[in-house]
Formats: structure tokens, sequence, C-alpha cells
């Protein structure tokens, strides 16, 4: 069966790479859309959401905050204005960007040099991470322990 290559990267460093993928899910800015192998050629801008990538029987979420998606029928790539893999999200720390996006948006005047769409942005962002965080929490197995990852770094 065919299969997809996978590139993830952000401007600050490659964040996911794999030529075994079997599907790709994406925040297309018109909606969600799955990518298979033989997909048509497309280049699409991404809002902020969840991108899920199929590997045989396992899915890896990622937390990606917009950016664009080139599709080939053998290849994807994701430029990705941010992307985190769902195991490397700190809920603590995105709890408390949604905090301080909703309190500036709630004071009514963001700060200097922060436009209404930045932190409107930055809420987003953080309510996304959040989801897939804590969705991800709940499905761990019994004793918390997620198979192949040390409890150090749960």
């Amino acid at each position: 069966m065919p299969k997809l290559s996978l590139d993830i990267v952000t401007i600050e460093r490659a964040v996911y790479s794999a030529d075994d993928v079997d599907m790709v899910t994406a925040p297309g800015i018109e909606g969600e859309m799955g990518i298979l192998p033989r997909h048509a050629p497309i280049l699409t801008a991404l809002k902020e959401g969840e991108l899920r990538i199929k590997r045989g029987d396992q899915e890896e979420p990622f937390a990606i905050g917009g950016g664009y998606i080139e599709v080939r029928p053998d290849r994807v790539i994701v430029l990705a204005d941010s992307a985190e893999h769902v195991d490397e999200i700190d809920l603590e720390r995105a709890e408390a960007a949604r905090e301080r996006a909703e309190k500036m948006l709630r004071e009514g005047a963001p700060p200097e040099g922060v436009s209404r769409a930045a932190l409107e942005s930055a809420l987003r962002r953080s309510r996304v991470r959040l989801k897939i965080a804590r969705r991800r929490r709940r499905r761990r197995p019994p004793g918390g322990a997620m198979p192949g990852i040390s409890t150090e770094e749960q």
C-alpha cells in the first residue's frame, strides 16, 4: 500500500519527519482535510487546530498554530507558524497562556505593539493545545503510563 512522506516544520525547527505515513488530517481554513497517498496536489492555508498523523494503527496528534500545507501525491509538507507534538505540551503553561490572553481581551486594551487579532490568535492556539493535551491524558492506560515513554517524560 502506498505511503506518504511527511515533514512538519516551523521557523525554529523541524518538528516531525517520516516516510511511512498512511494519512494526515489537517485543519484547513475551510475545514478539516484528510490526505491519503495519491492525493491531488494542493497548496492551502491552515488555521489553528489539531493535525493528526496516522501510521498503521497509531495516531499522533500535533497542535499547530496555523500556517500552510503543500500536498503532492506522495509527499506532504506542513509549514506551521507553531507546532507541538501532544507529548511536548505543558498543560500549566498552556493554561497560563489562555488565562493571560483572556484577561487582556477582557480588559479591552492590548499591550503596546500587540494587536487584538494577535491576542485572539494566541487564545485560539492555547485552547487547541489544552484540548489536545487533556484528551491525550484521559486516554492513558490504567496506571498512567504511556507505552514506550518513561513516567519522567510524561
